[in-house]
């Protein structure tokens, strides 16, 4: 190949590449490649070649000529550069093949089998720069056959199998030092625009200390949302891999009834020493939780709930919406009740939506509501979200106080756990 045509290549077809010096002198063979990171991600930052004599060294893609015999010939002895290992780079060989990522586009975890790379065109020189990642059986096949065959043979056996890769602007890396600290090696910012769920999903696929990794790099919204989707016991082994302060910086985000449930599967010490840690009102919101079993419906309920004077109008029910505190998302209707917090009636959000301002809010109430008591069980809970179609259900005291409501995905959460 002449130096100024694009083609591609692999990390398979690169490692072992004899280097030769510009007089024909054997200087070394590829050992690996580093990549930029950062502003720089996916560039080859350069050639690491190993030699008995020299140990390794670097050598940038442009300082290299592809002679006809497939050997790669150094433009000057100058050329290469000492490793002095605190550069930011990427090794593909080292820190990628076989390693676990995660495809950042198609959601989930998966193994890397080889690197499919360019040669392209920079000014009068060829650099080199990462195309794709190889997670399929082509990449596999590549790595197996490695050294069994000429390495065009080799690429003509290779391209008639389909691939699959990831481009790798999708990737996310993770890598354990040591020291057993674990981070993200490439910008990982793309992570907390994913779906909780899919958030989930992949700390569900990862080993403890990648999936410590992951989540602890979000921030304490995206990880609530993402821990009240993972399984229970997995929930409960990542608070514990956290210390008390950062554990309940996630709760306070957390629902909760979320946050509850999950304390009430750690330890009496481990519970009361994040509960101390959390802001006073989510506190208190928590514990009140803790006293209900979890199988009923006080157990289950939800404290964030919109409450309103029974004689409100649609403007200071309007004013309480945009003071509450809780998931906007999450608000279906409006409780309204009397000075003692018994709850009197129900209006859906989205009569209050289309009244208004001065209409009284008791006018646009339900006819009939229904409720049910905080020992209800959850069982019983879930026959009336079914028999009147509910999107929340109240749930009162002995007394008709009002304490929370019981939300459709907490039953959807419950019937899902009993399966």
């Amino acid at each position: 190949m002449h130096e100024r045509q694009t083609s591609n290549t692999s990390l398979t077809s690169l490692l072992g590449t004899p280097v030769v010096h510009p007089d024909g002198r054997l200087c070394g063979k590829v050992k690996d490649v580093a990549v930029g990171t950062g502003a720089d991600a996916g560039l080859v930052a350069g050639l690491v070649i190993k030699s008995r004599e020299s140990g390794r060294r670097l050598v940038k893609a442009t300082e290299v000529i592809i002679t006809p015999s497939g050997a790669l010939e150094l433009r000057s002895e100058s050329a290469l550069e000492p490793i002095r290992g605190d550069e930011n780079f990427i090794f593909l060989a080292q820190d990628l093949l076989d390693r676990q990522i995660i495809d950042v586009h198609g959601r989930k975890v998966v193994r890397v089998n080889d690197v499919d790379l360019q040669w392209f065109a920079r000014d009068t020189l060829a650099d080199l720069r990462v195309r794709e990642v190889e997670v399929g059986l082509r990449g596999a096949v590549r790595r197996l056959l490695q050294g069994t065959m000429p390495r065009k043979t080799l690429d003509q056996v290779a391209s008639h199998i389909s691939a699959r890769v990831i481009p790798w602007e999708f990737v996310d890396m993770i890598e354990v030092d040591p020291a057993r600290r674990v981070k993200l090696k490439i910008e990982h910012a793309r992570l907390a625009l994913m779906h909780p769920s899919d958030l989930a999903d992949i700390l569900e696929d990862l080993a403890p200390a990648e999936r410590e990794a992951i989540f602890t790099t979000l921030d304490e919204e995206v990880a609530a949302e993402t821990l009240e989707e993972v399984d229970p016991k997995l929930q409960k082994a990542l608070v514990e891999s956290l210390d008390s302060e950062t554990a309940a910086g996630i709760m306070e985000e957390m629902h909760p009834e979320a946050a509850a449930d999950l304390l009430a599967d750690l330890s009496d010490a481990r519970s009361e020493a994040i509960l101390e840690e959390m802001n006073p009102e989510e506190r208190q919101e928590v514990e009140e939780l803790l006293e209900f079993r979890e199988d009923t419906a006080a157990g289950r309920m939800t404290t964030d709930v919109v409450i309103v004077p029974v004689a409100a109008t649609v403007a200071e029910a309007v004013q309480a919406l945009r003071s509450f505190d809780g998931d906007p998302e999450t608000v279906t209707e409006i409780y309204l009740v009397d000075e003692r917090r018994v709850l009197k009636a129900v209006v859906p959000l989205a009569r209050v939506v289309l009244a208004l301002p001065e209409s009284r809010m008791e006018v646009l109430a339900e006819p009939r509501f229904i409720s049910c008591r905080a020992e209800e069980r959850q069982q019983e809970v879930a026959e009336l979200f079914d028999k009147y179609n509910l999107r929340a259900l109240p749930v009162l005291d002995r007394d008709g106080r009002l304490l929370g409501a019981v939300e459709a995905d907490h039953v959807i959460a419950f019937l899902r756990q009993g399966r």
